[in-house]
């Protein structure tokens, strides 16, 4: 079932075109992540989404519902994380979640939320004596307060250590469990792959691509890498060359210090024949990969501009 609509929006800003025609739809239960160049229109994008940008042209739908009719229901449908800067740094946890849960008509109970976000132990702290990834996961407390059907996370894990960002990547993974729709964004590709269930990239104010991040990837190239090294050193790396050449389903050899790369569209097969030889020629493999294609390697051929953290 669409639970959102995302039909043809435009905004500008005087002569600058932040997003230019942009559609997607997103299905009940599914995380969905936006990312992008900065400057791209993400956050304009989102900021539409949420109600607080009117676009200019273009219309959002969440259940069927429209901004321009139905702005107070759709308020009631949606939560978003707040920025730290949003929360009472003198109340606690506890309280905290007990002002946002005031704001709306119906709720969830602070007791559940807190077990939902780990925050239990730290109920009766000050928000100013939170640590950053503590703080992180109360903004998404808060925007869980009126058991949203869609949640809206801004770059929730922006800033945090690896643990922090994981401890939040379990909290996104728990509530899709529960059947919750998550829009996200992040500057973050392995959590781009790791959450999404469909990745859309925009790019000066475009979608110009949508899909599972593995579909993505397979759009991208049926290549693989084959990365060899050998014991022997240059003696057998130079041997290994043409041999590599001569195998079937390989596109092209490289060499690059003391390694040997390989692309091949049936990678399997091509390094059973590799080994094959190898060990016939008597020498010794001494380190050996396959590497599959990322995100990062579709977002840098869909945009022409090197991922940045």
């Amino acid at each position: 079932m669409t639970v959102l609509d995302v039909r043809h929006l435009h905004k500008s800003f005087g002569s600058i075109a932040a997003v230019s025609d942009v559609s997607f739809s997103i299905e009940a239960g599914e995380v969905f992540t936006i990312i992008g160049p900065n400057g791209a229109g993400k956050t304009t994008t989102l900021e539409m989404i949420e109600g607080l940008q009117t676009p200019d042209q273009g219309e959002v739908t969440i259940n069927g519902l429209s901004w321009k009719q139905h702005g107070d229901a759709i308020k009631q449908l949606i939560g978003v994380q707040p920025q730290s800067s949003a929360m009472y740094d003198l109340l606690t946890v506890y309280e905290n979640l007990d002002v946002f849960a005031s704001f709306y008509h119906k709720s969830i109970s602070a007791e559940r939320i807190m077990e939902l976000i780990n925050l239990t132990d730290h109920r009766n702290k000050r928000v100013k004596n939170l640590s950053g990834g503590q703080k992180q996961r109360l903004a998404i407390g808060l925007a869980l307060v009126n058991d949203p059907e869609i949640l809206f996370l801004d770059e929730p894990t922006t800033g945090l250590d690896p643990q922090a960002r994981r401890n939040i990547w379990d909290i996104v993974l728990r509530l899709k469990e529960l059947g919750k729709t998550t829009i996200l964004t992040t500057h973050y590709m392995e959590e781009a792959d790791i959450l999404s269930d469909r990745v859309c990239i925009i790019d000066q104010g475009k979608v110009i691509a949508n899909d599972t991040p593995r579909n993505l990837i397979q759009q991208l190239t049926k290549e693989r890498e084959i990365n060899l090294s050998f014991i022997q050193g240059e003696s057998a790396l130079s041997a290994m060359i043409e041999t590599s050449k001569q195998l079937p389903a390989v596109n092209r050899v490289n060499v690059e210090g003391a390694h040997l790369k390989v692309w091949s569209t049936k990678p399997e097969e091509t390094l059973y024949h590799l080994l094959e030889a190898i060990s016939k020629r008597g020498y010794e493999v001494d380190q050996i990969a396959i590497k599959d294609m990322s995100l990062e390697d579709v977002f840098i051929s869909f945009t022409g501009k090197e991922w940045r953290d």
